[in-house]
């Protein structure tokens, strides 16, 4: 792909100066910029490095003085990190996935299938399930009986969805994504040691060794408009009633959304981080890597829980959390200060304790 650096800063909406007719044909970092590549330098700390490279013009930000970096041309949006997002889609060569639907492809007859649509080599396309017009099904993919995936898809390599999962518009599935698992979900005849130790906090009582069975999730999946499910995520089935994903919601990779959870709208779910079910993530929330929700909780809306943080119980909307158990984020790094200081209060004390207390003292 080829465009003038006029031609970009148009499509992101941007100021472009110098020789905006200088073709660039692909992005580079600053230092590793060739002659025909649009340097990333939307920051002072990453312009130190142009001088390294061989770049004409770069992607600036909006005060920046371009010539002085001995450009010859630049683009300065306001939001450089922003632009980025519209640059990388615009800039973006695909997958290479072949049009059209590979002979190796298995389509059962009463699928159905929008036009334009494209299907890799070696994937499976259920009875009764539905491919919305112009999506891109790569090598390898599952969907399965009355799936229901919408319009302008993009299903990496190896995506499995499962039977009666509805899914909307502009879907993407990074590669491995799985989706519509059953959901963790055994039951014991009595109660048992792990229910027991829920409601003591801590004791077992009487509960005796007892084998698990097994409940089916009958609930399926539904998934909004423009939702994006990183590599190897997965979302379980509901029980009863759907497991439910909201609008533009984002997941990362090696994420799990358990039975029943409902996530909202715009939320945005990071590497490594679960949902246990039957938990409510409100919209615009934003959950750090490694973050865990425990079951039948709620986090209100815009919520922000910080990286390797642990939620056990319901958190009101708007709060910015840290830690295990998670609490609010000034109150958490008060008790890390607190606990650093630890070692010297015990040394204080052990002073004291000497100066007081005399060798001999009955006290």
């Amino acid at each position: 792909m080829r465009y003038s650096v006029a031609e970009i800063a148009a499509a992101l909406g941007a100021e472009a100066v110098g020789d905006t007719a200088l073709v660039i044909s692909g992005l580079a970092e600053p230092a590793a910029a060739g002659a025909d590549d649009l340097a990333m330098a939307s920051t002072v700390k990453y312009a130190e490095s142009l001088s390294k490279g061989a770049a004409q013009a770069a992607m600036l930000w909006a005060d920046a003085d371009w010539q002085a970096l001995g450009l010859k041309a630049a683009i300065l949006p306001q939001r450089p990190r922003y632009a980025m997002s519209h640059l990388t889609t615009m800039m973006d060569p695909g997958q290479g996935f072949g049009a059209g639907i590979h002979p190796s492809a298995v389509i059962d007859p009463t699928a159905q299938i929008g036009t334009g649509v494209s299907i890799g080599p070696g994937s499976v396309i259920g009875p009764e399930a539905h491919i919305g017009a112009g999506s891109v099904i790569g090598p390898m993919c599952f969907v399965g009986w009355k799936a229901s995936l919408g319009a302008q898809a993009l299903l990496r390599e190896q995506v499995s969805i499962g039977a009666h999962i509805q899914i909307g518009d502009r879907f993407i599935a990074q590669p491995g994504a799985r989706i519509g698992g059953d959901g963790f979900s055994f039951v014991t005849p009595e109660k048992s040691g792990v229910e027991a130790a829920r409601e003591t906090l801590g004791e077992q009582g009487e509960a005796q060794g007892q084998s698990w069975s097994r409940i089916a999730s009958l609930g399926g999946v539904l998934i909004g408009d423009d939702v994006e499910v990183g590599a190897n995520a997965t979302i379980d089935n509901g029980t009863i009633r759907a497991t439910r994903i909201g609008d533009r919601t984002k997941i990362d990779s090696l994420v799990q959304i358990g039975h029943n959870a409902t996530l909202g709208h715009d939320v945005l779910v990071c590497a490594q981080a679960g949902v246990a079910g039957s938990s409510v993530i409100g919209n615009f929330a934003v959950l750090g890597g490694q973050v865990g929700i425990a079951d039948n909780l709620t986090v209100g809306d815009r919520v922000v829980v910080g990286a390797a943080s642990v939620v056990l119980s319901s958190v009101p909307a708007g709060r910015v959390m840290l830690g295990y158990p998670a609490t609010e984020m000034k109150t958490q790094i008060n008790s890390y200060k607190a606990l650093r200081r630890l070692p010297r209060y015990v040394a204080d004390i052990a002073a004291l304790k000497k100066a007081v207390f005399k060798p001999g003292s009955s006290d």
